[in-house]
């Protein structure tokens, strides 16, 4: 649940939640109650019960544009809201088979186009703790699902950060694997090459376990990762580490660790609570042996505009088969007697954010803007991915290593050596610059300002890596009358080391001063 302040040192108190139906958080929903017994009954403190999926009954909660033949799927959108989908996907498959019970199917902004869970046909979602407040996008019923205790755990899709932003704006955590590690078969797309099933627990350990079971190769998913990538990766790079995993000694290697320091996260736009949570997290790590450093990835800059040309392209293309003829709910009254067989289907089906998104992709790609735009986008994309290869110590299994001009790293970079700067083994940034704005703030935006909640969870996105946000404890002195006491902080790692990043902030939530 979203949790307040607490007057006792270093633990959290629940807030007492209303009716469920007041916070949106489901569109349909099978089960209100486990044992007899109402999920929202706690004992005052904070949770500490643990997601098995060995044990039935653990309720899962499923953002509605991942389908299952139970429920309906509908995307949060008008033109699907009588879809019912004749086959599971493979994430829910499994996790059904590891002995999870599917109670509901989560709101979420239509189609994942949203930073606040408002652009949904069936209305926006609500938070229990902070009614005013944004709960973030797009995956926001799920991530208030996890907080409300309707569920164990649930599940969501991160494009650009609809996974982590919600966690960081309703305390709870959230993981984006790396990009092909657990199956899209079943997500309905919103853009293919950067679409992530992602999930959101009370805890890094429920993550864990939960992306055990999910994770691993489909042959219906053709961006899935192969098991000779896997076994690859495996017997190569990540044998060393594997091996030390399985032997319980992580800890004994946190003395080894780097942790990055992004310079270009480091804006001035940067809440003043946000930064201390962040210092203190990092503080932390330093406390357990690590070595902290900076490190510079110079294209961040550029990889919110070039996020915001790929999706929408994308996504015009994904929804261009939303005719009502081939998919979708056709409009009763159509204008076919003018000869145009489904423009009101799509128009009447379609909400604004969607409309907006369709016709930026539509441009885009268009013949006069392909090369200006979606060509130069994907180089800029390019750039964010070396960036980040440069900075991690491991190597990327995908790609040969590449020369990086260190002409175009930040002049306060130390250089280790001749070679270049530090490499490190994650990195350690805020989730989001800001806390949750206010829905008053959210009215009065530009989808532009709207844009920018995205600035620090697009990177990781546009190079698939994995990343997990956490909810770190605001120091009292920095809280804000009305507004959340915790921050989201991330951790990245480099592709494929998925483990490792949940292991670290399983580490982190593990120190009850700084997890809020």
């Amino acid at each position: 649940m979203l949790r307040a302040s607490s007057a006792q040192a270093g633990r959290s108190v629940p807030c007492r939640q209303g009716k469920f139906a007041d916070l949106n958080a489901f569109i349909s929903q099978t089960l209100t109650h486990r044992n007899g017994v109402p999920l929202f009954e706690t004992d005052g403190q904070r949770d500490t019960t643990r997601f098995t999926l060995s044990k039935k009954n653990r309720l899962l909660a499923v953002k509605d544009n991942i389908v299952t033949n139970s429920l309906p799927t509908t995307c949060g959108s008008g033109i699907l809201r009588d879809y019912r989908s004749p086959f599971e996907s493979t994430v829910t498959d499994r996790l059904r088979k590891a002995g999870a019970s599917i109670n509901g199917k989560t709101n979420l902004d239509e189609f994942g186009m949203g930073s606040h869970s408002t652009n949904s046909h069936f209305g926006p979602v609500r938070s229990d703790c902070f009614e005013q407040r944004s709960v973030g996008g797009s995956s926001g019923g799920s991530a208030v699902a996890v907080a409300a205790r309707e569920c164990d755990v649930a599940l969501g899709t991160d494009t650009g950060g609809s996974v982590r932003l919600p966690a960081a704006y309703t305390g709870v955590t959230g993981f984006k694997p790396s990009y092909g590690m657990v199956s899209r078969w079943g997500v309905v797309p919103y853009a293919n090459s950067l679409d992530t099933v992602g999930v959101l627990a009370r805890t890094a350990k429920d993550l864990f376990r939960v992306f055990e079971q999910a994770r691993g190769h489909d042959n219906r998913d053709p961006t899935s990762i192969t098991n000779a990538t896997l076994q690859r990766m495996k017997e190569g790079r990540l044998r060393a580490t594997v091996k030390a995993r399985r032997s319980g000694s992580f800890r004994k290697m946190t003395k080894k660790l780097r942790i990055g320091i992004p310079m270009e996260y480091n804006i001035e736009e940067l809440d003043p609570g946000v930064r201390q949570a962040w210092k203190n997290a990092l503080e932390f790590f330093q406390g357990l042996g690590c070595t902290v450093v900076p490190v510079s990835l110079p294209n961040t800059k550029h990889a919110l505009s070039a996020y915001y040309i790929i999706a929408p392209a994308e996504a015009a293309s994904n929804l261009s088969k939303y005719d009502g003829i081939r998919y979708g709910t056709r409009n009763k009254s159509s204008d076919s007697d003018d000869d145009i067989l489904y423009s009101q289907t799509r128009g009447d089906g379609f909400g604004d954010e969607v409309k907006r998104r369709i016709l930026l992709g539509s441009y885009t790609l268009s013949s006069e803007a392909i090369d200006n735009y979606f060509i130069k986008a994907q180089k800029i994309r390019r750039l964010v991915q070396r960036d980040f290869d440069r900075i991690f110590s491991l190597p990327n299994p995908l790609r040969p290593p590449e020369q990086f001009d260190l002409s175009d790293m930040d002049e306060s970079i130390l250089l280790s050596n001749k070679l270049g700067p530090s490499q490190v083994d994650f990195i350690v940034c805020p989730t989001a610059p800001t806390l949750p704005p206010t829905l008053k703030d959210i009215s009065k935006q530009t989808p532009v300002d709207s844009y920018m909640n995205d600035v620090f969870t697009v990177p990781a996105s546009l190079a698939g890596l994995p990343a997990v946000s956490i909810p770190i404890r605001i120091p009292a002195n920095y809280q804000i009358s009305e507004a959340p006491a915790f921050a989201g902080i991330q951790i990245i790692g480099q592709y494929s080391d998925d483990r490792r990043v949940l292991e670290a902030a399983m580490m982190l939530e593990e120190h009850p001063e700084a997890i809020a």
